[in-house]
């Protein structure tokens, strides 16, 4: 993956699936940041409605700050990537089009960023807003919470070189849960993360959320694809895989070895115990 490093810039990217009446909104949050070195790259996923059509229409109203870029439907993970590979900035922050930030966001976690080297990942406070409305409580980040479970929405600033040492976003996880996998893959090697007291980022509720969409068959296939790709991480974090319940995962793993042992022990008794009653 190539790197383009022109600081400060930020490049946030907006994937864009059929959001044509949301869209604006989540551009219009960007354009009145307080931090104003930013770009803005829009990739329309395939839409079937006039998203495309109102992503032009704005990158000609601000054409030294939108490109404008369109792709078959392949999910969203293909879309960031396709956007972080085209960004000029040194920092990323993905926004879905349905979302919103606040006007100081980028500026309160870039400061973090550059003032602290060792900080991979900087998130803030969130609010729902739509169809349901109040405080997300997000539950408190560490690595082993997160190795069960994610607790950062995928607005969250990073450093594109750091984008580029993972290999992107997983796109084979078209169903969901690309970030929590991305997080993972970000911070399994170590780097601090900081969560602002600030309420920046505005999370939309409405018929049609990916949020909502995700299905059991959907969670099963995140499970596996986690234990598979980060098994290191997870038995560093949870002494094994992600089990079911999730929250019971370090438990399971810590008495599961005690459990096969007893069985095998159980086993060879019963075993013995055959062999005698045939005598």
């Amino acid at each position: 993956m190539k790197i383009n490093n022109h600081s400060p810039l930020v490049s946030v990217i907006i994937p864009c699936f059929n959001h044509e009446m949301y869209l604006e909104e989540a551009v219009n949050s960007v354009l009145k940041s307080t931090f104003k070195e930013t770009e803005i790259i829009i990739v329309d996923d395939g839409s079937t409605d006039g998203s495309f059509i109102k992503a032009r229409e704005l990158a000609k109203l601000y054409p030294d700050k939108i490109k404008v870029f369109a792709q078959a439907n392949a999910g969203p993970s293909v879309a960031r990537n396709f956007a972080i590979e085209m960004a000029k900035g040194t920092y990323i922050l993905p926004l879905d089009a349905d979302d919103k930030i606040g006007r100081k966001y980028l500026e309160k976690g870039i400061k973090q960023l550059t003032s602290d080297r060792d900080t991979k990942l900087v998130y803030c406070e969130a609010v729902k807003f739509g169809l349901k409305t109040g405080k997300w409580n997000l539950k408190p980040f560490c690595p082993a919470a997160l190795a069960k479970d994610n607790m950062i929405f995928v607005s969250a600033l990073f450093k594109k070189e750091d984008w580029a040492k993972t290999g992107g976003f997983d796109e084979r996880m078209k169903w969901g849960w690309e970030d929590w996998e991305f997080w993972i893959n970000l911070l399994k090697d170590g780097g601090k993360v900081k969560k602002l007291a600030y309420i920046g980022f505005y999370y939309r509720i409405h018929s049609i959320s990916r949020r909502k969409s995700v299905c059991k068959k959907a969670k099963k296939m995140t499970i596996e694809l986690l234990n598979q790709k980060h098994a290191g991480f997870l038995k560093q974090h949870l002494g094994g895989p992600i089990r079911n319940p999730r929250s019971w995962s370090k438990t399971i793993n810590l008495i599961l070895p005690y459990l096969t042992l007893f069985s095998a022990y159980r086993y060879r008794e019963n075993l013995q115990a055959l062999r005698l009653e045939k005598k």
